[in-house]
């Protein structure tokens, strides 16, 4: 079955059509072609809606979209679902059914009455500012301010990407892909930014969280490296929920298996290839002289390399030389015990994983930065 939206704009008529289980547009049938070609339209809900964590209805709501409130449009998912973000600072996926939105015009501001909603604020790869540490458990709002609701607690060790800063809290996006909001406090959270805005209540913080013991790791560097980084780890965000396909073809966007997940992921992203299978970038990596043989070694956009399914218990790969066994799977890492990758048709295609205390913790290999 086919749906379609009309983009309503001053200059011309944008149409997508979208078909499930693929995205097809013309001239460009990418799924990112089509996602940069809608940013930033403004998007109003005709009929009451999920907004969702992920582009599918297995996916956890966030909350009811009304019929009459605008969101911003910020990316197509490949199934077709759109990636929004609504006028309290929420990202998240709708429909893309007819029935539930219209999208009326281009945009240079997010639906928010709020400057701190604006359209350079909402969730992209340009727009960070900084990475994030949760130093103290802390509450994961709906909006800057405590009488908005309670997402969750987001735990001490986990990693947020810094989006903006309203008064005295930051905007951030955790490792599941949520948009909400923190309190800016230094008790609760460790910046490390690239934007002079950025406060986290200490100037000691700057840079720490990233910091080797040598002054030469702090500034430029780092912060470049931050960057690129969350520039990978958004791109491939934007592929949620994309079909798997062992040995999919790498022309098109439609269906990945996990090394062309990888490998699109940091062309969309920084533009470099990394290589075609997981074998060349676990070559790739190496010779870069970034591996590192521990997960806690680890750090947030590193890929991770695993060796073929022998069983679910750590005994299973006793007496395994991992020195050499053959990479069969690669993912990226987002820090918390938690994978960003595609693996099979039957666990729903590009996804978030927790792999501690899981088979993918025995069949780890090696893992490292594939960013010079």
């Amino acid at each position: 079955m086919n749906y379609s939206i009309k983009y309503k704009v001053t200059t011309a008529a944008l149409a997508i059509s979208i078909a499930v289980g693929g995205l097809s547009l013309a001239p460009a049938p990418t799924t990112y072609a089509a996602e940069v070609s809608a940013i930033n339209q403004v998007a109003e809900v005709t009929w009451g809606v999920n907004l969702r964590t992920g582009p599918s209805t297995a996916n956890k709501a966030i909350r009811m979209i009304s019929k009459g409130e605008q969101v911003t449009v910020i990316g197509v998912a490949a199934n077709g679902w759109l990636q929004v973000t609504d006028g309290k600072g929420n990202t998240g996926y709708i429909s893309n059914g007819s029935k539930y939105t219209e999208v009326v015009g281009n945009s240079t501001s997010a639906p928010s009455s709020s400057s701190s909603n604006s359209a350079g604020n909402t969730v992209s790869a340009s727009s960070n500012l900084g990475k994030g540490t949760i130093v103290r458990s802390v509450s994961f709002r709906e909006g800057a301010g405590t009488s908005y609701p309670r997402m969750r607690y987001i735990k001490k060790g986990e990693q947020v990407t810094v989006l903006s800063k309203t008064g005295s809290w930051y905007k951030v996006t955790d490792a599941n892909g949520v948009t909400g909001y923190v309190s800016s406090s230094s008790k609760y959270i460790s910046v490390n930014g690239t934007g002079s805005n950025i406060n986290t209540g200490s100037s000691s913080n700057t840079g720490s969280s990233n910091n080797t013991g040598s002054s030469s790791n702090s500034g430029s560097t780092v912060t470049n490296s931050n960057a690129a980084v969350e520039k990978v780890i958004a791109a491939g965000m934007k592929y949620l929920g994309t079909p798997y396909e062992y040995g999919s073809n790498r022309n098109t966007t439609t269906t990945f298996d996990c090394s062309d997940f990888v490998r699109q992921a940091f062309k969309d992203a920084l533009g470099i290839n990394v290589g075609g299978d997981s074998r060349k970038q676990g070559a790739y990596v190496k010779e870069l002289g970034n591996a590192k043989t521990s997960i806690s070694q680890l750090e947030r956009g590193d890929l991770m390399f695993f060796m073929s399914y022998k069983g679910t218990s750590k005994s299973s790969y006793s007496g395994i030389n991992k020195s050499t066994a053959r990479i069969t799977h690669v993912g990226i890492y987002l820090g918390d015990g938690k994978i960003l990758h595609t693996y099979s048709k039957e666990s729903g295609g590009v996804k978030v994983d927790t792999f501690t205390g899981k088979h993918w913790e025995h069949r780890f290999l090696y893992g490292g930065s594939a960013i010079k």
